[in-house]
């Protein structure tokens, strides 16, 4: 058989170490039957015969020897006259083997072969790739900046293959150069075509925990557990630990002497600040540890009614107030995302009742409302208690509308 440029290349495809030897051949003989049923409208009747090693290739077409001039299919026919020529003993109703050439099939149908057959083998690493990283999904992993864009950042692991870290995925201060090696954890992966799409994300909750894993050998070892994590990437997060073992202190243990233990996964974060508590089954107990650094006084939990979460009013003396609710409302947001609460903020003391900002939604904007909401004021009380310049600073509101808001609160409580 001639040996040309495709069963030349067998080898090159069986060095390919995504691919074995099983495999190759069930690839080469569809490759081969799609090219048999272009040309001969049926593959039914041939028989391919492959090696890989040798780089031998033999293709046979069985006919059935009928009558001259009674040839119905000549793909599956052959008359008695010409079956003689490939063997003079031949009678009516056998079945006569003939090796079918390469070059029977036309030098465009070769070109096509070899195309196909590389695609063939293209979209089995692709599914093989895909196949392995989406086991990797939630797993910590390391890539190479190999090129950087506005929008994403591409780089390449050991193995050549591509991963995607996007700007959303990216922690606000992170600066890569090109060759610098990367950390996260493989967010999501998907067949995108044939193509797998490999997403790489920093800011994910997953990645703290991750961190914890790799730094922390007690985490690793499993003597303290993760409870929970909730991030605001690059600015803060509050990890609950706990021990099984009473011998163990779990926020200790992760923190470190003077913050040598946390310290490392805090730069590799931006020096994000993270505040590690020690998780309890009972709420009240919790949320009160969720708003450290504020002290609080008492916790009153609500029920969740049906499409909402449940709620806790806390209860803070009035100094405690503007810890509780952090800078912007971090602190609040962050001890919601833990616990699972929407948590209301209450000043100690204080016996007039409070109002609900929701209720002035006809003096008021509701996209007003929505910003101080967002910062976890949700009452009228909770705006008045704060001046002008710490409000501005808090939200994304103008002076002018704040202090417009005040004096319709303020009217408010006056009448």
């Amino acid at each position: 058989m001639e040996n040309i440029a495709l069963i030349e290349s067998f080898s090159e495809f069986k060095e390919d170490k995504s691919i074995d030897r099983v495999t190759l051949m069930a690839i080469l003989e569809e490759v081969f039957r799609a090219a048999l049923k272009r040309k001969y409208g049926s593959d039914d009747n041939f028989d391919i015969i492959i090696n890989p090693d040798k780089g031998d290739l033999e293709i046979w077409r069985n006919r059935v020897v009928v009558e001259d001039g009674e040839v119905e299919d000549e793909n599956e026919e052959i008359s008695l006259s010409d079956a003689q020529k490939i063997e003079a003993d031949f009678e009516v109703g056998e079945d006569v083997s003939e090796e079918v050439k390469l070059t029977d099939l036309g030098r465009r149908s070769i070109l096509a072969l070899r195309q196909n057959l590389i695609a063939k083998i293209h979209e089995h690493d692709n599914t093989n790739t895909y196949k392995q990283y989406k086991e990797l999904e939630g797993e910590l992993y390391s890539a190479e900046v190999h090129h950087i864009r506005h929008n994403a950042i591409i780089l390449l692991d050991d193995n050549g293959v591509e991963l995607v870290l996007p700007k959303s995925e990216q922690i606000k201060s992170d600066y890569f150069r090109k060759g610098e090696s990367v950390r996260g954890i493989i967010k999501e992966v998907e067949l995108r075509g044939n193509k797998p799409s490999i997403i790489l994300s920093r800011t994910s909750p997953q990645f703290l925990e991750k961190l914890f894993e790799q730094e922390i050998p007690e985490v690793f070892d499993g003597l303290i557990t993760i409870e929970g994590v909730a991030r605001i990437p690059g600015e803060k997060a509050k990890v609950a630990v706990d021990s099984y073992d009473d011998r163990i202190d779990p926020v200790g243990a992760c923190v470190g002497m003077k913050g040598s233990r946390i310290h490392g996964i805090v730069r590799e974060l931006g020096n994000e600040n993270i505040d590690v508590i020690n998780y309890t089954k009972n709420i009240n107990i919790f949320i009160a540890r969720a708003l450290s650094p504020a002290k609080v006084v008492s916790i009153e939990i609500h029920d969740a009614k049906e499409g909402e979460r449940p709620r806790a009013d806390v209860y803070l003396k009035p100094e405690e107030v503007s810890k509780a609710i952090g800078k912007q409302g971090v602190n609040i947001r962050l001890a919601s995302m833990l616990t699972g609460y929407e948590i209301d903020v209450q000043r100690e003391g204080d016996d007039t009742e409070d109002v609900e900002l929701t209720e002035f939604t006809d003096e008021i904007e509701k996209w007003v409302i929505d910003e101080f909401r967002r910062v976890g004021l949700d009452t009228a009380k909770s705006v008045l208690e704060l001046d002008v310049a710490d409000l501005v600073k808090r939200t994304d509101l103008e002076e002018e509308t704040i202090l417009d808001v005040q004096r319709i609160l303020k009217e408010e409580f006056e009448s």
